[in-house]
């Protein structure tokens, strides 16, 4: 399998996944969600969904439970708009780049801040 037609399908995957859960799913467990990355097997046969949610731990939790709930009903919508023999089997994780990426970012703020280095601009 090229691995440019994986990429294209993790794409399409991607945006199709968003669409069921921000359009389809009425659960109240479920709000601020942002799909972050899909992985697909070379095969094609199962789907990684990376996805950030926004709120505390508890919060994250109840909500990744939630989707792993409707998983098959997020699957069905997804397959009926794919157009390839098989629907990846769907599995959710948690993103933890972007709770990283700011935690890095706040800390070279306070490093700049401490310094007696400034910015350009400032």
């Amino acid at each position: 399998m090229s691995s440019r037609r994986i990429e294209r399908l993790s794409e399409v995957l991607k945006q199709e996944v968003s669409k069921a859960i921000l359009y389809k799913l009425k659960d109240p467990r479920i709000s601020f969600i942002t799909v972050t990355k899909v992985e697909i097997t070379p095969d094609l046969k199962r789907a990684k969904v990376y996805i950030s949610i926004l709120g505390d731990e508890p919060t994250q939790r109840k909500t990744l439970r939630a989707l792993e709930h409707a998983k098959g009903f997020i699957q069905a919508e997804v397959g009926a708009h794919l157009q390839t023999r098989y629907t990846p089997v769907l599995s959710f994780f948690l993103d933890e780049s972007i709770k990283k990426s700011m935690h890095i970012s706040k800390l070279i703020d306070e490093a700049v801040k401490g310094s007696d280095i400034t910015v350009k601009g400032e």
